[in-house]
């Protein structure tokens, strides 16, 4: 074997330790005391996941803070502070500021990325174009995929059509879209699915990001994935209206997103801090409840979405700490919908960008975290840290663990 971790926790494979053989940058064995020969490296029981999945994430207008003001802090001054900001992007200043939080997410665990890029006749392909390059630069580390989309419009922009047209054709294998920002927003969302036909491309929108649920474009959404046939080819991300929605509400819509075959990917940190923002008493959390719409049937995950910047002010782009966020904003403390927390940052988001070769089993490629804790829930709970990553059986980073320095008594 290349590689044997020994004693190992598996997620949801029980309390037994078992050892993991990797060969040729796969898992070759699975099984206790396992007989073979190799560099080894003691776990100590700790828990072994498959790595984190980052399912929505913006690098082009990360780490932007200082370049930006973030003072009344809603949607309307983020959306035209970055829109400022963008003006002065260069590709190097792009891909070095990709490059910081890549190092985070990796550090994190993280070993598979969608990145939503802007393009649009401001910024041109400068957040494109910076971010194209690292795909390679990172792959020993983590997969990288572009979902290209319209930040400040679409219909309302001219210009940004054939620029997103000019992303998809260099390989940009995911087309986005935020129809709340266009004059027609169902115009945006049918061009959107037009141009997904034509290149057979998956679509991962921003949708219904708003404090009521009167009016929800997920439905629209929802009708087009059916005419089409894209069910499991469509995710919306915010969804933050649904969050205000009366139980029956959300139950039929749910339902009705579940039938459809569209995935939800909740934001917990940029949804927190933009909603409520005109509320003077009982602030809205405006975090939607992914773990219910699990019990509906609809996949989602968690994810980051922005490190920062007027979006979000915050972020180390540990995965683990934004499923416990989520867990505290939307008070979940059955240890069965912790556990869907965990699932929401691996397999579940792993689903949405279909990656058909992830998972801890035998044959899968060897993309693995080492996690500082024994199971679980208590990774998410206590917001473990990770000691050990590998990219398809190749040490990424490491962590010591934490050592006490006690007094000589």
């Amino acid at each position: 074997m290349d590689l044997i971790l020994r004693n190992a926790r598996i997620a949801g494979a029980g309390p037994e330790a078992v050892d993991i053989g990797i060969e040729k940058g796969r898992i070759a064995a699975l099984e206790p005391s396992l007989a073979a020969e190799g560099e080894t490296l003691d776990l100590g029981g700790r828990l072994v996941a498959p790595g984190f999945v980052e399912s929505y994430i913006h690098l082009d207008k990360a780490c932007i803070l200082e370049r930006c003001r973030s003072e009344r802090g809603d949607l309307e001054e983020a959306i035209g502070e970055v829109a400022a900001a963008k003006q002065g992007f260069t590709e190097a200043d792009v891909a070095a500021r990709a490059s910081r939080v890549l190092e985070k997410c990796v550090g994190n665990g993280t070993t598979h990325m969608r990145t939503h890029l802007e393009v649009d006749p401001g910024v041109g392909m400068r957040g494109f174009d910076g971010v194209l390059p690292l795909i390679d630069e990172w792959r020993w580390a983590i997969d990288v995929e572009i979902c290209v989309f319209p930040q400040e419009g679409l219909l309302n922009n001219p210009g940004t059509d054939q620029l997103i047209v000019q992303a998809l054709e260099r390989g940009a294998r995911v087309i986005g879209a935020a129809p709340y920002t266009d004059s027609d927003p169902h115009g945006q969302i049918d061009r959107i699915f037009e141009l997904a036909r034509e290149f057979d491309v998956d679509i991962d929108m921003h949708l219904d990001f708003g404090e009521s649920a009167d009016e929800l474009d997920v439905d629209y959404v929802c009708a087009l994935t059916e005419q089409f046939n894209y069910g499991g080819r469509v995710t919306v991300g915010h969804v933050t209206k649904l969050s205000t929605a009366t139980p029956e509400h959300f139950a039929a819509t749910a339902k009705r997103m579940a039938d459809a075959g569209v995935a939800v990917t909740v934001l917990p940190s940029t949804d927190l801090f933009l909603m409520g923002r005109g509320d003077r008493q009982s602030v809205k959390r405006g975090v939607t409840a992914a773990h219910k719409l699990l019990k509906h049937g609809v996949n989602c995950s968690l994810s980051t979405n922005n490190v920062l910047n007027p979006f979000t002010p915050f972020g180390d782009c540990s995965l683990l700490r934004m499923a416990n966020l989520y867990a505290n904003i939307c008070q979940i403390g059955a240890r069965s919908e912790i556990l869907d927390c965990f699932e929401m940052v691996t397999r579940r988001s792993a689903e949405i960008l279909g990656l058909g070769d992830y998972g801890l089993a035998l044959g899968r490629e060897a993309d693995l975290v080492v996690i500082d804790s024994a199971e679980p829930e208590s990774a998410v709970a206590e917001i473990a840290q990770p000691l050990y990553g590998f990219k398809r059986g190749r040490m990424t980073f490491k962590h010591a663990p934490v050592e006490l320095l006690r007094p000589e008594t």
